[in-house]
């Protein structure tokens, strides 16, 4: 089975669309949340999604949209592109962000899914060692697919070493998920914050039991554009040219 994994797409279709077509065939798309917020095409991201086999987590930016959790942890232009999404939605896609579970899901193959943290799901970045480690304990599966904080990278706790290893991935070069326990973090779709403005995502082979990193470019202008037309923060706008 071939599976896409996606995070932090945050309503930017164009970029959406290059992983898509980049990605190639695929048996079902897993989403680690933040499918709206920044970007301008939400509804456009949430009926493309939903024409896949999909398992979707909600990000703390979906749950802002539905009002599910407070504003107060958002920038202030993050809540304006909030308060302009909830009024651009349609009914059915609003319905839908409000029916994504927002804890950890385990979905199989060994693998748990989560959008921040085991220990915190919808907040916590996992962005160093320590945090990683400390988060270990907390799921029970070999492997856990984390998003949020729009990085790729991997946190290795080998079987016969206390540390846990920080990994910055190579694109295109497998790794094998069987040999120690592990966070993946596939990236941003939408919104990149490596210095790299291209999509990030990845694939897994559960046949393999690889996990693959991936990074395609996309027309960056076109979707500062859209942005530009609905009046968006210019910070918001410029920061997608480089991946900050």
């Amino acid at each position: 089975m071939h599976i896409l994994v996606v995070s932090d797409i945050h309503a930017n279709f164009t970029a959406l669309e290059a992983v898509l077509k980049d990605a190639g065939n695929f048996d079902q798309v897993w989403c680690l949340g933040d499918v709206v917020g920044y970007g301008a095409e939400p509804n456009e991201c949430i009926d493309r999604l939903r024409e896949f086999d999909l398992i979707c987590l909600a990000g703390n930016h979906d749950l802002a949209v539905t009002g599910k959790t407070a504003l107060w942890d958002f920038t202030q232009d993050a809540q304006e592109v909030i308060f302009w999404t909830r009024h651009r939605l349609t009914t059915a896609n609003l319905d839908w962000l409000k029916s994504l579970p927002d804890t950890p899901l385990i979905v199989g193959h060994d693998i748990t899914l989560v959008h921040g943290s085991p220990r915190d799901p919808v907040w916590e970045y996992i962005t160093e060692e320590n945090i990683a480690k400390s988060n270990f304990d907390i799921f029970d599966t070999l492997v856990c697919l984390n998003g949020h904080t729009h990085l790729p990278v991997a946190y290795r706790k080998p079987w016969d070493d206390w540390r846990v290893l920080e990994e910055w991935p190579h694109t295109s070069s497998p790794i094998h998920m069987m040999r120690d326990r592990m966070f993946l973090n596939p990236g941003s779709v939408g919104q990149p914050r490596d210095t790299d403005p291209r999509a990030s995502y990845a694939t897994i082979d559960t046949e393999a039991m690889t996990f693959t990193y991936h990074r395609i470019q996309y027309d960056v202008t076109s979707v500062q554009k859209i942005m530009k037309q609905e009046k968006f923060s210019n910070r918001l706008i410029r920061r997608l040219r480089f991946g900050q």
